[in-house]
């Protein structure tokens, strides 16, 4: 579940961003619209304890995040939040199963081949977790960020542009994994998009929520 209250934040060079309240509850699914800067991905830094609010509460998962300090913050977040970035921040280095295993190491857990391998694929990735990033096409890469997410059966999912760059065909397929993945954890999903395609695609889901950051005021 996500739940937000009188949540604002200031941007230190720019205006504070007033968010209305948000009531989500588990398994449910809320679709975050808005033009780019209108607060979205900050909406999303501040629902995953990355950012701290100026103002207001925010509760994931049963958890009051101003209740943590840093260290818990991270490491409840690794455990029961997937974020799925705009930026994908694979690493180079690492193979796919490689990167996969970071989300174990973030959470303090010991490193599991089968669920890398069963994660990589449900993404339909099974044959790719020695490949470099580099080796991958655009779509595979976010395959890999989305199993990397979802490996530890996160509580919320949530994702940043997550059809940005991608073609008619790719989106539709990338938003049917994103809720079958969210769907097999039990997990709410949250996609942040200024995409009408995905609109079109998650409208018939029943209880789907909304929130519009455009029509969020703002002040110096």
């Amino acid at each position: 579940m996500i739940e937000t209250q009188q949540l604002a934040y200031t941007h230190r060079a720019g205006p504070t961003l007033q968010f209305a309240d948000v009531n989500l509850p588990q398994g449910g699914a809320l679709l975050l619209r808005g033009a780019s800067g209108a607060g979205k991905s900050t909406w999303l830094a501040l629902v995953a304890g990355l950012r701290q609010p100026a103002s207001g509460r925010v509760r994931v998962a049963g958890q009051d995040l101003a209740a943590l300090a840093p260290a818990q913050r991270d490491a409840w977040r690794a455990q029961h939040v997937g974020f799925l970035p705009q930026r994908l921040h694979l690493s180079a280095a690492l193979s796919v199963a490689d990167n996969l295993a970071l989300a174990f190491f973030a959470a303090g857990l010991p490193r599991d081949d089968a669920a890398i391998a069963q994660a990589l694929a449900h993404v339909g990735l099974a044959d790719m977790a020695g490949r470099k990033p580099h080796q991958l096409s655009g779509g595979q890469a976010q395959r890999v960020a989305l199993a990397r997410a979802v490996l530890l059966r996160p509580q919320v999912l949530l994702a940043d542009e997550p059809t940005a760059s991608l073609d008619d065909a790719n989106a539709t397929a990338a938003l049917g994994l994103l809720q079958g993945s969210a769907a097999a954890c039990g997990a709410s999903l949250v996609i942040a998009t200024h995409d009408q395609r995905v609109e079109a695609v998650l409208s018939a889901k029943e209880g789907l929520q909304r929130l519009f950051l455009s029509q969020i005021g703002t002040m110096p």
